[in-house]
């Protein structure tokens, strides 16, 4: 039997359990299919000679390609929640145009914060850096950066309570 048609055989037989496997990992029956015919794809591309195991090095290849999936949903997933908080900050005449008054009246008051305070608010709030990283851009301390945050946040929903 050629090379070939053993690693369709092996990947045959073992297909059921490669997908019961990836399901757990990636959270559906649906994609982990995807993820055992990805997997399909690099096993019969794999050099033999360094495949002591076959089974297991298919069932790796599996893992791999499911932890791989479930990092870059998780990465999407934090890009798309990126984008949603920084929807809520717009230029206000933008905001005036869209009608959302909310937005305006956030704006309005975080244009009125002192400059430190607003630096800091949008370095955490819009580029998702951390206290520490704003401490240190800012050359203030962690505390500091803390107080400039709640102040920030609390003139935005004071300025909302008002309206």
């Amino acid at each position: 039997m050629a090379a070939s048609e053993t690693k369709l055989q092996l990947f045959l037989s073992h297909r059921a359990g490669l997908i019961d496997y990836a399901t757990p990992l990636v959270g559906c029956r649906e994609r982990a299919e995807d993820v055992v015919q990805d997997a399909w794809l690099r096993f019969a591309g794999a050099d033999e000679s360094a495949m002591r195991q076959p089974a297991a090095y298919l069932y790796r290849i599996v893992r791999n390609l499911a932890l791989d999936w479930s990092r870059r949903r998780i990465a999407e997933t934090r890009c798309l929640q990126a984008d949603t908080d920084r929807s809520w900050v717009a230029d206000s005449a933008e905001a005036e145009l869209v009608g959302d008054q909310a937005v305006v009246v956030v704006t309005r008051a975080l244009r009125e914060l002192p400059p430190r305070a607003k630096t800091a608010f949008e370095l955490y709030r819009l580029k998702g850096l951390t206290q520490q990283q704003i401490a240190d851009r800012l050359g203030i301390s962690v505390a500091t950066t803390h107080r400039l945050l709640r102040a920030a946040l609390m003139a935005a929903y004071q300025a909302l309570e008002h309206e």
